[in-house]
């Protein structure tokens, strides 16, 4: 692994899952980013805290957690890439900020570290995509389809293919 984030912001917990989203904005983190996940990538590859602790997700029962993906909080650590605002899903249209390949690739590090320091295996229920939580975990979604194109490559579309893709590079980190 490359990037490795700061020890304090990992506390020793039980998590089952890392899901990766991009937040519908622009390239920087916002506060309201900031509210609902624990780690947001920024368009240049920057990494921020969200406000909740990974800490905060092992239950969800308190009210006090990073609200990323509907019912499916618990157990889960959010990670976002700050990118996709006013994208069109088809015909396929990325926005104005379209995600970037540094946050990509900056997203998969994370989520590597995330996964070894958790004791996640990289399976497409434990490491996916917001647009695979779905079809993967049974769990309905409201047309939820991040992470489901990858502008900088266009070969690769739908959710399947840009999670098999995730895992692939997550797996070569590990």
């Amino acid at each position: 692994m490359t990037y490795r984030l700061p020890l304090d912001w990992l506390q020793p917990v039980k998590m089952s899952r890392v899901i990766l989203h991009w937040s519908a904005g622009a390239h920087k983190c916002s506060e309201l980013d900031k509210e609902h996940y624990h780690i947001i990538v920024e368009g240049d590859g920057n990494v921020v805290r969200g406000d909740h602790t990974i800490s905060d997700n092992v239950t969800s029962a308190d009210g006090d957690y990073a609200a990323h993906t509907r019912n499916c909080n618990t157990g889960s650590i959010g990670v976002s890439m700050a990118c996709m605002a006013g994208a069109i899903e088809s015909p396929f249209n990325p926005g104005k900020f379209p995600m970037t390949e540094t946050q990509w690739n900056r997203a998969i590090e994370v989520i590597a570290h995330l996964a070894a320091f958790y004791h996640i295996p990289v399976t497409d229920k434990t490491i996916l995509s917001h647009a695979e939580v779905q079809r993967n975990l049974g769990i309905q979604q409201n047309g939820k389809w991040d992470v489901a194109r990858l502008p900088f490559d266009p070969k690769t579309v739908g959710a399947k293919d840009c999670g098999d893709k995730l895992r692939a590079k997550v797996l070569e980190l590990l």
